[in-house]
């Protein structure tokens, strides 16, 4: 009886022979056999709760953070993963983390919803809508610096509603509530992230490269590499997708200009790559005065598409900004090398879009 006794005074008893069952009485495993000498780590960790259930709770809050902020790279980087959206490779940051703020749960998902804004940004309507939507689709994952991805400042999604919204309106559209800036930080009272508030620590900007370290015979057409001290060309890294010439192409996307120019120059500088054209002819114009001279196109994204090369001629579609009297490329563009049969085929397809416009027009009356 004395050799069973302990400290407390109990009494332990003989334990009873394994049961030839995996369940005992109770429906439960057996517990594990513990070595006499494992010392029990329940009655520290019951102090640990004690303990912590009498500290104030945001002390608590800050004391759990920085357990978190001890973790190994490893473990809190394993969610970050690679920018595979197409509109959010020209971002000066290339890891993302999902799900993203619209709770998309693969990149696969953020890719279908983020393309119906592809319109909106071809409209130019505001400097900060791209960066304001990958900040919100693909948003930066930094592995030293916090568990949840970044989201984007108060301000830039003002910047973006405020430009972009009126354009929306005029088709029977209001800036939607998942992208609803109320919910987001402010700069100086939160964690968010701006265009202007993006500093390089090292390497060159992606915004503005630094020329002077690329090789003479490069060009401000073809800049260096954000990511080494290489130069590239205009659409390194890019994919442009074929778009067709046909009357179904041209039903469907309803360009608003048509025009054969002659291609002087391109540039892929900062925010806004643009291309230097020479109009010979316009074929349709709906919103914007395209005067026979110089004109410059803008592209939606540091991708050229659709590619242009200097010096050759093409038949150009695409789309206008009135508010800002610009020319706009964006991927679902045309431009073609020119050949004398595409002008007489672009003015049938035209009435036939005019005749479609009137047949829905009468269509809709009461």
């Amino acid at each position: 009886r004395d050799r069973g006794r302990r400290g407390g005074g109990r009494v332990h008893k003989k334990a009873a022979p394994p049961s030839t069952s995996p369940l005992d009485g109770t429906g439960r495993p057996p517990p594990p056999h513990k070595s006499t000498n494992q010392q029990d780590p329940r009655p520290e960790r019951d102090l640990t709760f004690r303990v912590l259930a009498m500290l104030p709770p945001a002390l608590c809050v800050t004391l759990l953070a920085a357990a978190c902020a001890l973790w190994p790279p490893a473990v809190r980087a394993a969610s970050c993963e690679p920018v595979r959206i197409p509109l959010c490779r020209s971002m000066p940051w290339n890891m993302t983390k999902m799900p993203n703020h619209l709770h998309h749960s693969t990149q696969d998902n953020a890719v279908l919803a983020i393309e119906q804004f592809e319109g909106l940004l071809g409209t130019g309507c505001s400097p900060d809508l791209l960066f304001f939507l990958c900040a919100m689709y693909a948003p930066i994952c930094t592995i030293d610096f916090q568990h949840e991805p970044i989201k984007p400042c108060k301000a830039v999604c003002e910047r973006a509603k405020s430009g972009c919204e009126p354009v929306m309106k005029r088709y029977n559209h209001s800036w939607p509530d998942s992208l609803d800036c109320s919910e987001l930080p402010l700069y100086d009272r939160g964690v968010c992230i701006s265009p202007e508030a993006i500093v390089k620590a090292e390497g060159p900007d992606p915004y503005n490269p630094d020329l002077s370290r690329c090789t003479p015979e490069s060009s401000p057409d073809s800049p260096m590499d954000s990511n080494s001290f290489h130069c590239r060309g205009p659409n390194a890294g890019c994919k442009c997708k074929t778009v067709k010439m046909n009357l179904k192409t041209y039903l469907r996307n309803n360009y608003n200009y048509v025009i054969r120019a002659r291609v002087r120059e391109v540039r892929n500088r900062g925010l806004e790559p643009t291309a230097v054209v020479e109009v010979k002819e316009v074929l349709k114009s709906s919103l914007v005065n395209i005067p026979k001279e110089t004109q410059t196109l803008y592209y939606s994204s540091s991708c050229l598409c659709p590619p242009l090369a200097p010096g050759e001629e093409y038949i150009i579609m695409g789309y206008e900004n009135e508010e800002r009297s610009r020319l706009l490329l964006i991927e679902s563009s045309i431009a073609q090398k020119w050949k004398d049969k595409m002008g007489r085929k672009v003015k049938r397809w035209d009435v036939v879009l005019q005749g479609k416009s009137t047949t829905a027009m009468r269509r809709g009356r009461p």
